[in-house]
């Protein structure tokens, strides 16, 4: 009983896009040259053979002879559920005679040349499947020439036609720079990337969220529902809730449009520490008035660095690990941490040597600070939904977009196009209406400061505070706070009526 839904969900067909169906009948248009976000001028140097040019958009043209293609693809980074359906995608786009290889255990295996080929019969048991794991993944970061050149020569050797690199900020800022490499080296393997990270902080106007979020919203909603309904049975209990969302907040923001708990804090907001204290004191008080001693409160994991004077003490953090050589009022902020807060502020360090917020209990700092704010005592439980939510089932929706971007990567490739990302901006639209197109990396990137230098990178997007998404959510929040108006969506569904396995995420939605 087990593995039934494994089962069928392997015999699941995600709807392709009407343009999709039939790529021989398919053709891209042009739009104007494009710039980037910012810092143009530097990056025009950087990437002169890839700068500036168009955004793509598919539509039907004339019936044109299809060739056989040689196509690597790695996933690259954290997971995200539907990545598996991207393969497949590829792999059904292709012509009979084509070849599809997948590096192991992501970027490293591009540099090494591991790699396994991917047939039909491979692929049959992971298709809707969550995971990363018919290929695994990984975070090497492709950086110094000999590692460029050894990517190179990989994809010489095995002639491939085309890369496609299936990743997040990062991972597609590697595609924007192989893609430039390749062409300076006259390497005829063309790179587009495939937007993926459940934290949908990789969008813009034509793309509008990245795969992997409905699904880890829809699992963590669920969860967060399921403690709500805790929260008004048990009645004496604060659940703190952290969500995933390491540079931005939308994951929150999605999961409160879904739940709708008493207080939801967004980062992007830039409240001082001192205000957020007093937002969850006041609401406890306040609640305690009425007669409610429970609540739900729903934290983004990156909230510390969008608070001003947390953002200036891990700025400090970031070039030094001793806490004596920080500047009186970093200090003085140090010092209102636990001392267990003060260890994981100290720890060691990621990959640009920052601190890692994800290893900082920010849920926790925060009961601690608000206890000492308020008067009497109160009962707290805290939580931290990750990992949960990276690997499941993928949602009706992510399989049909992941299905949709792996046909469009093709689709770009078969077309010679190289440095470009896969995008459907109408996602709002049924998914046979859905229109591929493909948007140069560099339009999507600045400088960034990274370990002492200024380096390209694709932007991450935050919650736009004039936003239609957020804008819902402040004109209902209020409401929350005295009101019980917790909302349990349930799990993530797959049979049944229309709206419930063919839901979008709140974001979307108008």
């Amino acid at each position: 009983m087990s593995e039934t839904l494994e089962t069928l969900r392997r015999t699941y067909h995600p709807p392709i896009p009407s343009l999709l169906q039939d790529l021989a009948r398919v053709s891209l248009s042009t739009t104007n040259p494009t710039s980037s976000l910012g810092d143009a001028e530097q990056l025009k140097k950087l990437f002169p053979l890839t700068f500036g040019r168009p955004v793509l958009s598919a539509h039907l043209g004339h019936e044109r002879t299809r060739q056989p293609l040689t196509l690597g693809v790695l996933f690259s980074g954290g997971q995200a559920s539907g990545g598996h359906n991207v393969i497949a995608g590829i792999f059904d786009a292709l012509t009979p005679k084509s070849r599809l290889l997948g590096f192991l255990n992501g970027p490293s295996g591009l540099i090494s040349g591991a790699q396994k080929e991917l047939t039909r019969e491979a692929l049959a048991p992971y298709r809707n499947q969550g995971g990363f794991d018919l290929l695994g993944s990984g975070r090497t970061k492709i950086e110094t020439p000999e590692q460029f050149l050894s990517c190179l020569k990989v994809c010489q050797d095995l002639k491939l036609d085309g890369l496609v690199i299936i990743g997040g900020d990062d991972s597609n800022t590697n595609a924007a720079l192989l893609a430039e490499f390749f062409l300076a080296k006259k390497c005829p393997t063309r790179v587009v990337g495939v937007p993926k990270t459940i934290d949908g902080d990789l969008q813009h106007p034509q793309l509008p969220i990245s795969f992997g979020f409905d699904t880890a919203c829809k699992v963590y909603s669920e969860m967060i529902g399921n403690i709500a309904k805790d929260a008004l049975s048990a009645k004496k209990y604060y659940h703190f809730i952290k969500v995933m969302g390491r540079s931005a907040s939308h994951i929150a923001l999605e999961c409160a449009l879904s739940t709708r708990p008493n207080l939801t804090l967004i980062g992007e907001e830039k409240k001082g520490l001192a205000d957020v204290v007093k937002e969850i004191a006041g609401l406890i008080t306040a609640r305690a008035h009425v007669g409610k001693n429970y609540g739900v409160i729903l934290i983004p994991e990156g909230l510390i660095e969008f608070i001003p004077e947390i953002a200036q003490l891990m700025k400090e953090l970031n070039h030094t690990s001793d806490a004596k050589a920080l500047t009186p009022p970093s200090r003085r902020i140090f010092s209102l941490f636990p001392e267990n807060i003060q260890k994981q502020l100290l720890l060691e360090r990621d990959p640009h040597g920052n601190v890692q917020v994800s290893l900082i209990e920010t849920e926790r700092m925060l009961i601690e600070l608000v206890r000492k704010e308020i008067a009497g005592p109160f009962g707290s439980v805290s939580h931290f939904l990750g990992y949960e939510g990276r690997a499941g089932f993928p949602s009706n929706f992510d399989a049909a977009y992941c299905t949709a971007l792996g046909m469009t990567s093709v689709l770009l490739i078969e077309a010679g196009h190289s440095g470009y990302m896969c995008a459907i901006p109408n996602l709002k639209a049924p998914a046979f209406e859905w229109t591929p197109h493909g948007l140069p990396l560099t339009m999507l990137m600045d400088l960034e400061q990274r370990a002492g230098k200024q380096k390209p990178v694709v932007q991450k997007t935050l919650v736009d505070l004039k936003g239609k998404p957020f804008l819902k959510f402040a004109k209902m929040r209020n409401t929350w706070k005295l009101e019980d108006h917790y909302c349990c969506p349930g799990p993530i569904q797959f049979f049944g009526p229309e709206e419930l396995i063919n839901s979008i995420p709140h974001i979307l939605v108008d």
